[in-house]
């Protein structure tokens, strides 16, 4: 029974219990409950919690999560138990892929099962909320903190955005298996200026509408806990003064119940915002707005003062964000049980948590590119080379591990030894993740010379990415290209194995590399998932959630893109006598004026929802019922089905992941040119087929109107184009017709 099930009388006490306390707390005492802090020191932490606080990051282990909810049940004047934070991203014991790596899965269960081991790792140690899902969409990949996030998506992110809740929150917030989520950062963080992290973000309400608010419409509908204000401005509003968006939005029009919770010290931040004067001004201002937790404990000093005067802050206010801490300590049971069982603490990986673990990394990776089927390695292909930074590197967790994380102990060169003992198999670094060393090259190609087979392991390490993690060139750091062309030169088969953080730039040498594995940073059984692919025992069949740009001048590039008045059909450079007679263009006298880059061509690397499988399959004609619906039906819930009959014509198992895209004809605002609005992975043995079925209704074919707050959202009669595929570049289309 979840939360919103309890029953009638349960809610009234809770509702009893919370309005008693507020009746009997001090104007001081309210305003303690709306901080969180951390102190290393845990006498210091001891005192933090004798004054007030409401909410800490996590002490580190069972016994001190015991003394502090102690003092705060015993040594406090009400007995208020504590939020116990910390980001639990993609794992705290056990770790996952990155989560841009689990969008790659195309399966809402990936992220749901890593949030649901991540919550019962984390509850038993005393954790019992957690600052994740990042469900921000970001179309730009020099931003380091895409790694959290499902990528370039607004559909998928939200998807597995809510996926992520499920399995933090479970069937129930009190559940000793369950923990808060906090969905992050509201709203806009991922479209910084130059994808600089806390960058300025300038947007129409029409893209917040349809593109960056939606992921968090929606995990406030499946009842997330809290919600983390983000460090960015809107439009010149820094989102932790944001009333608007923060109380009119978030609170007023979508109902949410739950806390909103200030980034680290990002009320502070108001003052270099430019939008308060000092410490105080920039709490009254956030919390005015409508923050009601401020990470860093600024809010009432240890001694149980406040700078805030009587008159600043309006007791609704306060009462409001106190409520709302109040109910999610109530919601999490902490009032009947705040206290843990070190014997019980889930402080090490477990089997079952570490077979999640690998289906999770098996289900992430991506085949790129994979020309003459030169994957998997063949049985023929004995004496196998290794090379590369990542060969014996342990370096696969990823952005945002805690210390206590478990350390990938395996690497690649290991797994392989143990997955094929038959062959012979050798490595050497070949190049370094940082400055530049020719010899390594040099050693490469020589120890390559004899070998059937070679697998170059190179990437970012995980410190390129995640939070302060920028780039402005999205190549391959160090001299690590330099060894992708040296092993081309060779004549050796080879294939290239990419361990990163981010969609990177590979034009310098991906026409060179006959095979491309996109494996990210995939966590504790990373190197046993990207071995288990390349010897064929797994068939990948991930799909990129994020697009590859061809040079990191493109950026931002993503498929769902609008058309522009002038849409290019060609790209690539001309030479100066051809610009100099006015060919520009081999089909298009005209396409000189149209919009693209003159010096590449048209489209990124690997597009949105890009990947290859080791088998084939084929896609039957599709088909769509009705083909005609009328505005009102629409509205009131009649839909259009669409269905595709898929055959695995190959001759081993494989997924396939068939996606659905819209496109509105012709509209009142401009449109992108595809939007996904459904996805389906589909396991099918050799010579099997399965019927895929899309229901597209009033949700896939509106959008927010409008370019003010007050926009609505709906659908518009005309003709809508329905496509369906395994790929973008490989969709079979239909039309529907929805009339007035």
């Amino acid at each position: 029974m979840t939360d919103s099930q309890a029953p009638a009388s349960a809610a009234e006490g809770h509702h009893d219990r919370i309005e008693k306390l507020l009746s009997a707390m001090s104007r001081e005492e309210k305003l303690a409950q709306l901080q969180i802090r951390y102190h290393p020191d845990p006498e210091r932490a001891k005192e933090l919690v004798r004054g007030g606080i409401g909410s800490v990051f996590w002490p580190g282990n069972v016994p001190q999560t015991n003394e502090l909810q102690r003092i705060a049940r015993e040594e406090t004047a009400h007995g208020i138990p504590l939020l116990m934070g910390l980001d639990v991203i993609h794992g705290i014991r056990t770790i996952f892929p990155i989560p841009l790596a689990s969008a790659a899965s195309f399966d809402p269960a990936v992220a749901e099962t890593d949030a649901r081991v991540s919550a019962a790792e984390a509850r038993s140690g005393g954790i019992n909320l957690t600052f994740a899902p990042m469900i921000d969409v970001s179309r730009d990949p020099r931003w380091g903190r895409v790694a959290e996030g499902f990528g370039e998506d607004t559909y998928l992110t939200t998807v597995l955005g809510t996926a992520k809740v499920r399995g933090y929150q479970g069937e129930s917030l009190a559940a000793p298996t369950s923990i808060a989520a906090c969905a992050k950062h509201f709203v806009a963080y991922g479209q910084g200026e130059g994808g600089r992290d806390y960058n300025a973000v300038d947007t129409s309400w029409y893209r917040l509408r349809n593109v960056y608010l939606e992921p968090f419409r929606a995990v406030v509908e499946a009842g997330v806990g809290s919600v983390m204000a983000s460090l960015n401005s809107v439009s010149g509003r820094p989102m932790h003064a944001n009333p608007e968006l923060l109380t009119g939005v978030l609170k007023e029009e979508w109902g949410f119940d739950g806390p909103v919770v200030g980034d680290a010290d990002a009320v502070l931040n108001l003052v270099n915002h430019g939008v308060a004067e000092d410490e105080h001004d920039a709490l009254v201002l956030s919390l005015a707005s409508g923050l009601d937790i401020e990470m860093g404990g600024h809010v009432v000093a240890a001694d149980g003062t406040t700078s805030i005067l009587p008159g600043e802050l309006t007791d609704e206010r306060i009462d409001d964000a106190v409520r709302r801490v109040l109910q999610l300590k109530v919601r999490l049971g902490l009032f009947e049980n705040p206290y843990l069982d070190a014997a019980a603490e889930l402080d090490t990986p477990t089997q079952q948590s570490r077979s999640a673990a690998l289906r999770a990394a098996e289900r992430s990776i991506v085949l790129l590119k994979n020309e003459g089927g030169m994957l998997p390695v063949k049985p023929a292909q004995r004496k196998v080379l290794v090379v590369g930074p990542y060969a014996d590197s342990t370096d696969h967790n990823g952005a945002w591990v805690m210390s206590f994380g478990f350390e990938t102990t395996s690497t690649i060169n290991a797994a392989l030894r143990d997955l094929l003992p038959d062959s012979e198999i050798t490595s050497c670094e070949g190049a370094t993740f940082f400055g530049s060393n020719p010899a390594l090259q040099d050693e490469a190609k020589a120890v390559a010379a004899d070998k059937d087979f070679i697998i170059v392991t190179v990437g970012e390490p995980s410190a390129l990415s995640g939070e302060a993690s920028s780039r402005s060139d999205l190549r391959l750091p160090g001299d690590q290209e330099a060894l992708i062309h040296a092993i081309a030169d060779t004549g050796v088969p080879f294939a290239v194995v990419l361990a990163n953080g981010r969609p990177l730039v590979t034009s310098d040498w991906i026409a060179r590399a006959p095979a491309v594995l996109e494996a990210w940073h995939l966590g504790t059984e990373a190197p046993a998932a990207i071995a288990n692919v390349l010897s064929g025992a797994v068939n990948p069949a991930g799909r990129l959630p994020m697009s590859f740009p061809r040079a990191s001048g493109q950026i931002p590039i993503y498929y769902d893109h609008e058309n522009t008045g002038r849409p290019a059909s060609v790209g690539g450079t001309l030479d100066q006598e051809e610009i100099d007679i006015g060919v520009v263009g081999p089909n298009n006298l005209d396409d000189r004026f149209t919009s693209k880059y003159r010096d590449l061509e048209l489209g990124p690397e690997f597009e949105f929802g890009h990947g290859l499988s080791y088998t084939d399959f084929q896609h039957a004609e599709l088909t769509v019922e009705p083909r005609s619906l009328a505005l009102d039906a629409l509205r009131d819930g009649e839909r259009f089905t669409v269905s595709v009959a898929v055959s695995n014509i190959g001759d081993r198992q494989g997924d396939e992941v068939v996606q659905l895209y819209v496109r509105d004809a012709v509209a009142t605002l401009a449109r992108p040119v595809r939007q996904l609005r459904g996805f389906s992975r589909v396991a099918l043995e050799a010579g099997a087929s399965e019927i895929v079925t899309f229901s597209v209704g009033w949700e896939d074919l509106g959008f927010w109107h409008g370019t003010e707050r007050d926009g609505d959202f709906a659908a518009e009669p005309g003709t809508f184009e329905l496509h369906v595929g395994p790929r973008l570049d490989a969709t079979t289309e239909l039309t529907v017709e929805v009339t007035r």
